[in-house]
């Protein structure tokens, strides 16, 4: 419905630990959200690895579109964790879609390497090598991936289901290894020699088309009104936290920091394929046409994942308490924490972080921290080290300083990481808004819907988002 608000449409937002649905109001004006259902995503391990309830998930969606059709939005968008999929024939899904902290990618990423060399792959697909992007999972589904008809990554399937269509959003398909960074379409050469077969990838749509109407059993069960559709948004959530961030000047950086932690700038290019491979930087397709120029690395998982070991050792928890006594420690004790190299893969999905952490450190003749509080900076420590490197990277490879960076995402209420980046980098650090991903979601429906006029920017999109989300500055100076 439009009025002083603007256009009111509901935003589906996953993540690989937590999903909600958001019912946004946005327009010149300013962005307003409600959310108006949480839920928890957990995997669930089966005896042929590790996967995701995604029917548990489709549930909760449901749940969430009910509570947003009181507000009587105009459109539904899907946004989530990149990578992951699920394989369909006949549209019947061939199974409950891995995860993509299951071992099985490992042997997925030789099998590609035995046909396409890393740097000719880099060449073609302009990706970071990471050993779970789709294209090394595909390889390893065996016969099933012959069975299969088409495969959609979760939020197109998800998507699928409510509407029927069948798609591939381009922000989230540049995240498989098989599309082309030049043309943006998919590399059917690539495919070909690497064992997927082409029939199997959708047509690929681009953030703010519009792809039909819901189905008529998905508005009985939500009763949403006849006429609601499903709006294409950058349904990777860093795409769409990117669109939400309100970037503060020409050539600013953003952290979309949560689970991981995304650090890169915005260009209307690629970049060097030399230097920017050479870096470990990412090319991933962006709202507009644009590109994020990025890499993945470790965000508040291993905060988390640290806190549960802790928990089930019955000692203290509570990470805003932790973060304060980390950030009040002593220089002489900050001075003594070793340096953790967070982006060591023995982090990535340990049954036991805390155990994780230790080992690792003994490892290296380090002393493992005593208290919580130690370990706590000494992550933090790592983290903020780790994103400084890549600023610096960027800047590299670019050719051009980057003047602040934002953080979005719920790692931007993390103030010490905060003070810790500012300090490391030497410039401003803009810290939210917290919901950078729905913001750009909401943003991208609401400009579908003609919500600020014809012609509208990303720029007028993020000057929204300013007005209504003004961001918490944190000085190098600390």
């Amino acid at each position: 419905m439009a009025g002083p608000a603007g256009v009111t449409v509901a935003a589906v937002d996953l993540g690989a630990s937590s999903g909600r649905v958001v019912v946004g109001r946005a327009g010149p004006g300013g962005v307003d959200l409600e959310v108006v259902h949480r839920f928890a995503n957990d995997p669930v391990r089966l005896p042929d690895g590790l996967h995701w309830d995604l029917l548990g998930l489709y549930r909760e969606v449901l749940v969430g579109l009910r509570r947003a059709a009181a507000h009587d939005p105009v459109s539904v968008g899907i946004d989530s964790w990149a990578v992951d999929y699920g394989l369909l024939r006949d549209g019947r899904l061939l199974g409950m879609p891995y995860t993509y902290r299951d071992a099985r990618t490992a042997r997925g990423v030789r099998a590609v390497h035995d046909v396409v060399a890393p740097e000719e792959l880099y060449a073609r697909n302009g990706l970071q090598h990471l050993d779970f992007n789709t294209v090394f999972q595909l390889v390893t589904e065996g016969p099933l991936l012959q069975e299969a008809d088409t495969a959609l990554l979760v939020p197109d399937l998800l998507g699928h289901w409510l509407t029927g269509v069948r798609v591939a959003e381009r922000t989230n398909a540049s995240t498989t290894g098989l599309l082309g960074l030049d043309d943006g379409g998919w590399d059917a050469e690539l495919c070909e020699r690497v064992g997927v077969p082409t029939g199997l990838l959708p047509p690929l749509v681009d953030p703010g088309e519009r792809l039909g109407p819901l189905l008529p059993h998905v508005r009985a069960a939500t009763g949403l009104l006849d006429g609601v559709d499903l709006v294409a948004v950058g349904s990777h959530d860093t795409a769409s936290a990117v669109a939400g961030t309100p970037l503060s000047a020409d050539g600013a950086a953003y952290l979309s920091l949560g689970t991981w932690g995304l650090v890169g700038v915005e260009t209307t290019a690629a970049v060097p394929p030399g230097p920017a491979r050479a870096a470990n930087l990412t090319h991933e397709r962006g709202v507009d046409g644009t590109f994020r120029v990025l890499r993945n690395v470790m965000g508040t998982w291993i905060l988390s994942r640290l806190l549960d070991a802790w928990r089930s050792q019955g000692r203290d928890a509570d990470l805003p308490r932790l973060l304060g006594q980390a950030a009040a420690l002593p220089d002489r004790v900050v001075a003594g924490l070793p340096a953790l190299d967070v982006d060591d893969p023995s982090f990535t999905a340990p049954d036991d972080m805390a155990a994780a952490v230790a080992a690792w450190l003994v490892g290296r003749g380090e002393a493992v921290p005593v208290e919580p509080a130690e370990t706590v900076r000494m992550v933090c420590e790592g983290l903020a080290a780790a994103y400084a490197r890549v600023l610096r990277d960027l800047a590299e490879v670019t050719g051009r300083a980057v003047p602040a960076v934002h953080v979005t995402g719920g790692g931007s209420r993390n103030g010490l990481v905060c003070d810790l980046l500012a300090a490391r980098a030497g410039v401003p650090v803009h810290a939210g808004p917290v919901e950078a991903t729905a913001l750009g979601n909401v943003l991208v429906q609401a400009r579908a819907h003609g919500a600020f006029g014809d012609g509208a920017s990303l720029a007028d999109l993020r000057s929204a988002v300013a007005t209504t989300h003004p961001p918490r500055t944190h000085h190098p100076s600390g």
